[in-house]
């Protein structure tokens, strides 16, 4: 069946604007990490990928090596570009990134000129398309000059294979450095996307939220529901099938360190008639300091969901102090090597 998404999608979501800049991004952004593989029906992904865009969620973010394998999630997002978004590219912003292990040798990873340029063009031709919106450093890359591989964004900018860049999981200090490098060379750092939810707020500790203010560089927080710890999924336990049982970056134990927690902030959520998962992507967007949080989902019902918090954006003084009390800082920052060197 041919696909028309809804005539009122922009009027179900919120925009806010990406720093200094003239770009506009859905407060709710969809990422397609782990759900984008082989392993996922390609019928399961068409209905999460129409499910956003009916909520008004214009943004897909994907990396050279989300899948599984590595490059199945740009592939199947590719299809979908042919199917059902191909009257509408020119109302997505679609982004990628390269920065982790993509093929086998000394090209395959971290930063350089080489295998960032490689990867920006192995993923357009995966996706089918001539330039992404969005093109981002994945991580900072401590044996590589950061001259280099900024220079290589701004070459992906002035090749016409990107519109904007920008990086993930760089601390302050290096954000501020990448920041001043890009703009001497007349490409300038759009966003920053770091890890950030209720349970992990390195970006608060470490000034990033300040120091991407006061530069006017927008940001969108990954893993704002902490990979699922910050939904009702685990409320009970470990369900058989959820992420905590795939071995692939969810310890269980981390679940269970934070349950005692997300029990209490579950139930926060509902005298506020919000689900916990509303209410922890709500906490990253307050106070305009992200300008998007990033979503997965492993099914259309998970994305309305999340859609759905823009329904209730504030939090008064009293809730904010009881979401700190009840919270600790939870190892759950997969990325802190990346974003302490």
């Amino acid at each position: 069946m041919t696909y028309s998404p809804r005539d009122d999608r922009y009027d179900r979501m919120t925009y806010n604007r990406c720093g200094a800049t003239g770009l506009k991004l859905p407060a709710i952004s969809l990422g397609l990490w782990h759900n984008f593989g082989h392993d996922t029906p390609h019928a399961t992904k068409q209905a999460i990928c129409r499910t956003a865009f009916d909520h008004g969620i214009t943004h897909f973010d994907l990396a050279n090596n989300y899948g599984p394998p590595a490059g199945s999630a740009e592939e199947a997002f590719g299809e979908l570009l042919k199917t059902d978004f191909r009257l509408h590219r020119d109302e997505l912003i679609v982004s990628s990134k390269a920065g982790y292990h993509m093929w086998n040798g000394p090209y395959g990873e971290w930063g350089s000129r080489k295998y960032l340029i490689a990867s920006c063009d192995q993923s357009l031709k995966r996706m089918g398309l001539d330039y992404v919106d969005i093109f981002y450093s994945h991580r900072f890359d401590p044996d590589t000059p950061l001259e280099e591989t900024m220079g290589a964004l701004d070459h992906i900018v002035r090749s016409g294979r990107a519109l904007y860049v920008g990086i993930s999981s760089y601390n302050s200090q290096r954000t501020r450095e990448a920041y001043a490098i890009l703009k001497d060379l007349g490409t300038p750092l759009v966003i920053h996307q770091p890890s950030y939810n209720i349970l992990n707020r390195w970006v608060e500790t470490d000034g990033l939220k300040d120091t991407l203010r006061e530069l006017g560089v927008g940001s969108i927080a990954f893993i704002p529901l902490a990979q699922g710890i910050l939904t009702r999924k685990y409320l009970n336990g470990i369900p058989a099938g959820s992420r905590a049982t795939q071995d692939k970056s969810l310890d269980p134990s981390v679940v269970e360190k934070a349950v005692g927690s997300v029990r209490k902030l579950h139930a926060m959520a509902e005298a506020r008639g919000q689900t916990l998962a509303q209410m922890a992507l709500v906490w990253v967007l307050r106070g305009g300091g992200i300008t998007s949080a990033l979503i997965g989902a492993s099914s259309a019902a998970q994305v309305e969901d999340c859609a759905g918090a823009i329904r209730n954006l504030d939090f008064t003084p009293d809730e904010l102090a009881r979401i700190d009390a009840i919270s600790e800082e939870k190892d759950i920052n997969l990325w802190a090597k990346s974003s302490s060197d």
